[in-house]
Order: C-alpha cells, then structure tokens, then sequence
C-alpha cells in the first residue's frame, strides 16, 4: 500500500492509499479517483515528503497517525461532511465492506453507505479498486 498526497483542479488537497503507483494511475484513468470536497475527477500527486521512521525510543512509533492541528473552520468543514454522510447515507455497521463489494458489483441497488471496516478490509477494498472514503474524525470523536 502506498499513501500520495493529491491535489484537484481546484487546489484541494487531500491524500489517498492505493495498492500501488500502478493501481492510482489505473484509477486515475478511469476517473474513480474524486476530490472530496469538490467531486472533481482532474486530480494530480501533489508534492510530498518522505515518510522518515523515528529512532527506537523517540515517543511516536514510525508510521502511526498524527491528527494535524486544525483550523475551527475546518472542523466545521468535516462536520458538514461528517452530517450529510449520517443524514443521505445508510449505516450498514460492521458490513461495510461486504455491501460496497454487492454495492461495486451490482449484485445490490447503487445507495450510499458507511460503516466500520477494519484494516484488512479496507486494504482489500483499495487492492480491488472498489472506490470509498473515510468519514471524517473529528477531534471530539478521539476524546
């Protein structure tokens, strides 16, 4: 898996995983790859740093998520989002995986949905080009 950080039309940045280099070009092309905050499908890799693992000791283990500090517009930003998910979408729980799957294969009628995945589940989702985006957290969600 590999993480790039992306950029539309527009200017929106905003990062997304992917099996490989590959697997965004082929997704790209096809255009499943879409801005979150605009829907644009003209998206490009943005300019990244490199991932530098910490030294043993150093207090965050390498690799593990740091929420950035953000703006309280921002907040209200992922709120809005986070509340037209909730209110246009069908909670499926711990299913989520298994009906984008019926949902990406149309053995399902097409709805919105959002639920709990695990790890390797949303690897498996991503390996099999099955588009989805995480609900925004918002810092009172990790109180």
């Amino acid at each position: 898996m590999i993480k790039f950080s992306l950029i539309c039309r527009e200017g929106h940045e905003f990062e997304a995983w992917f099996k490989s280099g590959a697997a965004y070009e082929t997704q790209t092309a096809r255009a499943q790859v879409v801005c979150p905050c605009c829907g644009s499908h003209d998206v490009d890799k943005a300019v990244m740093a490199p991932a530098v693992a910490k030294r043993a000791g150093s207090g965050r283990k390498a690799g593990s998520p740091k929420m950035p500090a953000l703006t309280p517009e921002q907040v209200q930003l992922l709120r809005k989002v986070r509340d037209e998910v909730h209110a246009k979408a069908e909670y499926v729980g711990g299913k989520f995986a298994e009906e984008a799957r019926k949902i990406h294969f149309n053995e399902t009628a097409p709805r919105g949905i959002y639920g709990e995945a695990s790890a390797d589940e949303v690897k498996e989702l991503a390996e099999d080009g099955i588009p989805f985006l995480p609900v925004p957290r918002l810092p009172e969600d990790l109180n």
